[in-house]
């Protein structure tokens, strides 16, 4: 299987290589992690747990950085293994600036063994979107709030609880909007 997508982020290019390389942000921007380990200057060690269709796999595997060209571009390769299948790919990441913000493009290739191959490649591709979606997304996120932009440094403990609270600001302004529409509608009813 095959992904691309890209995202635009609002701080420069070499800020952006620098997160890419943390540990501690990349644990916070992958689904499900619960280890991130950095092994070497291009080696890591993760340890996730993701649902993939009807199973809660935990995958344990090694991520190693090739082809580094800093700050513009690297490809990721990995393996991880779980009792219900493996899972092999790599990711080309590419960035490009344009007036301080940054463009993040990536290439997705991947490929899945055992009891989750037989899934189907429909609801794998579908997994693996979201995944990638959502680690691009929240690293996108995460880079773009304004405590990073203005070049305060945050350690992931404080980013993960920010992420938390603006989350939960969110989730209450909704609730509120609803409420007032359900009132609304209930004075224009009478």
């Amino acid at each position: 299987m095959k992904l691309t997508g890209s995202y635009e982020i609002q701080l420069d290019k070499n800020s952006v290589w620098k997160a890419l390389n943390d540990p501690e942000i990349l644990k916070k921007c992958i689904p499900g992690c619960e280890e991130f380990i950095k092994n070497s200057d291009t080696g890591f060690t993760a340890t996730a747990t993701n649902k993939i269709g009807p199973f809660n796999a935990t995958f344990t595997g090694d991520i190693e950085l090739q082809d580094l060209i800093p700050p513009n571009s690297y490809r990721i390769v990995g393996q991880g293994n779980s009792p219900v299948g493996f899972a092999s790919g790599e990711a080309t990441v590419q960035l490009n600036e344009n007036n301080g913000i940054t463009k993040l493009t990536y290439s997705v290739e991947a490929s899945v063994g055992g009891k989750i191959a037989q899934l189907g490649s429909r609801l794998i591709d579908m997994t693996a979107k979201k995944m990638a979606d959502i680690f691009f997304g929240n690293f996108s996120e995460l880079l773009s709030s304004p405590e990073i932009v203005e070049g305060k440094k945050e350690d992931a403990k404080t980013i993960s609880k920010r992420v938390f609270k603006l989350k939960k600001i969110n989730q209450k302004f909704l609730y509120t909007a609803l409420a007032l529409v359900v009132l609304i509608a209930i004075y224009l009813v009478k």
